[in-house]
């Protein structure tokens, strides 16, 4: 699948995490909803359906990560933009094999700039890298007094 497919199926992913959110709706109900209503490719379906299952499914572990490298700053006190973008990026980085963890970073940036703040792309980017660092064991050995 080309990359401005995926990237348009992140996309669609935020906006149904935000949504899934805000309006307290079941994950399967927000894929139908959204399949009804817009028509895509194949592929941008089955990606942005693969990220938001992933996330919701995974939602304890990603958002624990998140809340363990993002130094002063709970959860909830997160914009919700911002939150989604992390979890997107987090799932990537931690349970796609498919995706380069750089790529997954670099992406999840890209949606900062597109839908959150002017502080979103720094703040996200800062939050995956140390993601990726630690939990990937890229610097050095994972910690083991975990």
């Amino acid at each position: 699948m080309s990359m401005r497919l995926r990237s348009k199926a992140r996309a669609v992913a935020l906006s149904l995490l935000y949504q899934i959110e805000i309006a307290k709706i079941d994950f399967h109900q927000a894929l139908q909803d959204y399949s009804k209503n817009y028509s895509q490719k194949q592929e941008v379906i089955d990606f942005f359906s693969l990220l938001v299952e992933g996330v919701v499914t995974n939602m304890p572990t990603i958002d624990s990560l998140i809340k363990k490298h993002a130094k002063n700053w709970g959860i909830k006190r997160m914009a919700v933009i911002d939150r989604n973008i992390l979890r997107i990026g987090c799932f990537e980085l931690l349970f796609s094999e498919a995706i380069p963890s750089k790529v997954a970073i670099n992406e999840a940036i890209e949606l900062a700039k597109s839908f959150g703040d002017i502080d979103s792309p720094r703040f996200v980017n800062g939050i995956l890298d140390k993601i990726y660092k630690i939990e990937k064991g890229v610097e050095g050995e994972k910690e083991k007094n975990e």
